[in-house]
């Protein structure tokens, strides 16, 4: 969940991405491995020892917990989204026949829960404050990504419980862009995009529904080496569809996949 500091939920609802966390079975070991390949440094988290905050350049770029051992989950990355309301938003969410798995329920500060949408892709939702933080500034993700079968629908989905509407104070706004869903906040810059297969084609039964998260970095190879160094994986080097540079899909020891990506300069 975020750690609570001084940015106020205001700054970010609408159902803006406010945080991204990986839930782990070895933070120890979790810490070890993106230290040596994203160069974070890291510090207790607000919300009790099985929690720390990542950061780089002195700034908080993400959040690392250990997952109870009763909790038969995947290791994986995790998106939240900051709401005005986490009893609200997660009647909506039910409503709408997905899962609210864990809370809303009180953690430092704020309340949090965690979901997962009509295909499984789970997310997390933030009522209270959250830590300086946005999508595609510094050295926080550069985006969020929603891979699944149908961007469309998952598209009507996550507008509905999270009240995307340009025409809503402080609100995102979803555009249809190049076979994608693309989410911008009120300031027009790109926090997530949904991806499902092209227009009118039958959803594509072979992707297995998550979110995605691009983190960017500075060398590509340098981290890609340091990734299998460490005890993870990388897939090659790929160019970015825009063209504008290149990225890569790492796996961490413990099965936590993300994406680093560099642009040209």
């Amino acid at each position: 969940m975020p750690a609570t500091k001084t940015r106020s939920a205001t700054a970010a609802l609408g159902g803006a991405p406010c945080w991204v966390s990986l839930m782990t079975h070895d933070l120890r070991g979790a810490q070890d491995f993106y230290g040596k390949v994203l160069g974070w440094h890291f510090r207790p988290g607000a919300v009790g020892s099985a929690f720390a905050v990542a950061l780089s350049g002195g700034q908080p770029v993400a959040g690392i917990g250990t997952l109870a051992p009763e909790w038969h989950v995947a290791v994986a990355w995790t998106p939240y989204f900051a709401v005005e309301s986490a009893n609200e938003v997660a009647a909506r969410i039910r409503e709408r026949g997905a899962t609210v798995a864990v809370g809303p329920l009180e953690v430092g500060k704020g309340r949090g829960a965690l979901a997962a949408d009509r295909d499984g892709a789970v997310f997390g939702l933030w009522e209270g404050q959250t830590l300086s933080w946005a999508v595609g500034q510094g050295e926080a993700p550069m985006c969020l990504e929603l891979r699944t079968r149908d961007a469309f629908e998952a598209a009507i989905f996550y507008g509905e419980v999270f009240g995307w509407s340009p025409d809503r104070p402080g609100g995102c706004d979803i555009t249809y862009e190049h076979d994608e869903v693309v989410v911008r906040d009120e300031g027009g810059r790109t926090v997530a995009a949904l991806r499902g297969g092209a227009v009118e084609s039958a959803p594509d039964p072979h992707v297995r529904p998550r979110w995605h998260v691009y983190f960017p970095v500075h060398d590509i190879e340098q981290v890609t080496a340091a990734a299998v160094a460490a005890g993870g994986f990388a897939l090659p080097v790929t160019p970015l569809v825009d063209g504008g540079g290149c990225e890569a899909v790492i796996g961490d020891p413990q099965g936590g996949l993300f994406t680093v990506a560099t642009a040209q300069s």
